[in-house]
């Protein structure tokens, strides 16, 4: 009996061993394109079975067409068993339902939910219905941000509708947020405050500032900015006057990193001022200023509501650059340091075209600008007084700058005699 057992046992063993052998060399065949071996090379260590496999050897699968087929086949069965029943029957309710009323939007209804429809279990519940994210309270706008429509005959930007520099969808909003910006930075005349200055000194650096912006070939907002950033400084902090070009050409030097591509460096700065001031004070002065004015520099300045007001009426070059020429002798005036920019770019607008007798202010200006000539006649006159009176032969950089044939040599232009423009402001 133990010799039948061990035979029995060896032939089973044999026959095992045979299968394993069959298997191992169909495996083989299969797996070709996979070789990797359990063992480790001669040398290694070996494997720490501690540890996980840490060749990944484990995670290695071997992709069989047949089986996978057979085994998806598999996987269908056992987890659609359950909702064959419920879909047969959704089915044939689909199919009564099309064949009594027989409509074809009935039928492409049916179609559409057909193609949605997932396997679901006997005790799942129905699918919740899409929410209509375009309802009418979806789409409501509070009233206090709805942009205002711009009228047809005032619409100016329409035109640069695929320019993006001139954003024409925000020009405008653009322009009114400006408009109510000014507000914070209203001044008022400041000389009280400075008793070792006098309008004249101020007059002179402004002067030396338009040379300046000149000969470096800087933008013109550059320079309105700086006049604008002096001004603003010189209301809050007395100073001497041995101090008042430093604070002028650091003013222009913040106005240079505000507004140019390339700023000018410091050195240019200093030599500007014959070296009198050493770059170290010329650093802590702009420190200085930009904490006195809270770092908030973008100050709206007259110049860019000059031009925008100018393309209301699609005035040429020559008659923008007439009023730019009033708006920039306006700068070495501390009498106009008291008005907004919008209003005193309205103001020299007006007055070149009445000098150049192209009319008054009509409806599209008002619109833009939000002033009537009520609101300007004060400013135009002040101007006009400005202008009248003798130039000081000290003050004249303005006055050449504007004669030169760049600039249409509109400094030699005779001034608007006071009785038309009366005539035109009472018109208007």
């Amino acid at each position: 009996m133990p010799f039948t057992r061990g035979k029995k046992s060896k032939e089973a063993a044999g026959n095992k061993a045979s299968k394993v052998n069959a298997a191992a060399s169909e495996n083989q065949e299969e797996t070709t394109q996979v070789k990797r071996s359990s063992s480790p090379p001669h040398g290694a260590p070996k494997k720490r079975t501690a540890f996980i496999d840490i060749t990944n050897a484990h995670k290695v699968t071997i992709s069989l067409p047949g089986r996978k087929r057979e085994a998806a086949k598999k996987v269908d069965k056992k987890t659609n068993s359950s909702s064959v029943l419920s879909k047969n029957q959704t089915n044939l309710q689909k199919s009564s339902s099309v064949s009594s009323e027989g409509s074809p939007a009935e039928k492409e209804r049916s179609d559409v939910e057909e193609k949605n429809e997932e396997p679901q279990s006997d005790d799942s519940s129905p699918a919740e219905e899409p929410v209509d994210v375009s309802s009418s309270a979806a789409r409501e706008v509070p009233a206090h941000i709805q942009r205002q429509p711009i009228p047809a005959e005032f619409d100016i930007d329409s035109d640069n509708s695929e320019d993006c520099y001139m954003c024409p969808e925000y020009a405008k909003d653009i322009f009114d947020y400006l408009k109510k910006r000014e507000e914070r930075f209203v001044l008022s005349n400041y000389m009280d405050k400075q008793p070792y200055l006098s309008p004249d000194m101020r007059a002179i650096l402004i002067d030396w500032l338009v040379e300046v912006q000149e000969n470096f070939e800087l933008f013109h907002e550059t320079l309105y900015l700086a006049v604008k950033l002096t001004d603003h400084y010189l209301s809050e902090v007395p100073i001497h006057r041995d101090m008042l070009q430093l604070v002028g050409s650091t003013a222009l030097l913040i106005a240079c990193k505000f507004e140019e591509r390339c700023p000018p460096p410091v050195e240019d700065f200093l030599y500007i001022c014959d070296d009198a001031y050493k770059r170290r004070e010329l650093i802590s002065i702009e420190a200085n200023i930009l904490k006195t004015l809270s770092f908030d520099i973008n100050i709206p300045i007259p110049y860019r509501f000059l031009r925008r007001y100018a393309r209301c009426v699609n005035v040429g070059m020559d008659t923008l650059t007439l009023a730019r020429f009033f708006c920039e002798m306006s700068l070495m005036e501390i009498d106009f340091v008291l008005e907004r920019g919008s209003r005193l770019a309205s103001a020299c607008l007006l007055m070149a075209l009445v000098t150049k007798n192209l009319g008054g202010w009509c409806p599209i200006l008002q619109f833009h600008s939000g002033y009537q000539v009520s609101d300007l006649k004060p400013v135009v006159r002040k101007l006009h007084s400005m202008l009248q009176a003798p130039s000081d032969d000290n003050l004249k950089t303005i006055r050449n700058k504007y004669s030169h044939k760049v600039f249409f040599e509109v400094a030699s232009l005779p001034l608007v005699d006071v009785n038309v423009l009366e005539k035109a402001l009472a018109s208007s």
